[in-house]
């Protein structure tokens, strides 16, 4: 009878762990999800920036047309590539992005009209604070995505994790000039 409550112990012991890993993995799967949703709001309040930043940049830029079409043209590459829910596609285009944002920069500053532009500056200022929320949010996405990883890699939450197919998630990269610090405000000081 004692043996008989023991292994009743032992088994609702084990029971109980394994509740508790699936119940962990289960808050790791919805987490990076919340971080993403973060990310994907961030990247749509950008986008919405960046046409009102082409515009106001068209009246004056007439003959500069080829780094407004960039930025609008990586704009629909990132759309497409959130609402596919591709991790790389939106990196590779959210870095084709950022670099079609310098180019529009490095114009302004060649022409003292647009630099003094308040709303240009305000544009440019919302867009920089933008870019430093959606660092934030990209980080603590990919902290999510790698504990998640690690736990449904390491044993014995492995175990769970290939019982209930959980999957591994994908970092968010962007390009090596993407990570490299971009201060908007320090261009314009010049």
């Amino acid at each position: 009878m004692l043996l008989v409550f023991i292994w009743l112990a032992v088994g609702l012991a084990v029971l109980a762990y394994g509740v508790i890993v699936y119940n962990g993995l289960v808050n790791l799967k919805h987490a990076i999800g919340k971080a993403w949703s973060n990310i994907d709001v961030l990247l749509k309040q950008r986008h919405d920036e960046l046409p009102k930043l082409v515009e106001t940049c068209k009246q004056y830029m007439q003959f500069e047309r080829s780094a407004l079409e960039k930025i609008m043209a990586a704009r629909a590459g990132s759309q497409q590539a959130r609402e596919a829910g591709d991790v790389k596609a939106v990196g590779r285009a959210e870095s084709a992005l950022r670099g079609g944002l310098g180019s529009v920069i490095a114009t302004v500053e060649a022409y003292p009209e647009l630099k003094a532009n308040q709303s240009i500056q305000q544009l440019l200022g919302r867009i920089t604070g933008l870019e430093n929320a959606i660092a934030d949010r990209r980080e603590f996405y990919n902290e999510t995505v790698n504990l998640n990883n690690v736990r449904i890699e390491t044993f014995p939450d492995v175990m769970i994790a290939r019982m209930f197919a959980f999957k591994p998630a994908e970092l968010l990269h962007f390009s090596a000039e993407e990570t490299a610090d971009v201060d908007l405000h320090a261009l314009f000081s010049q």
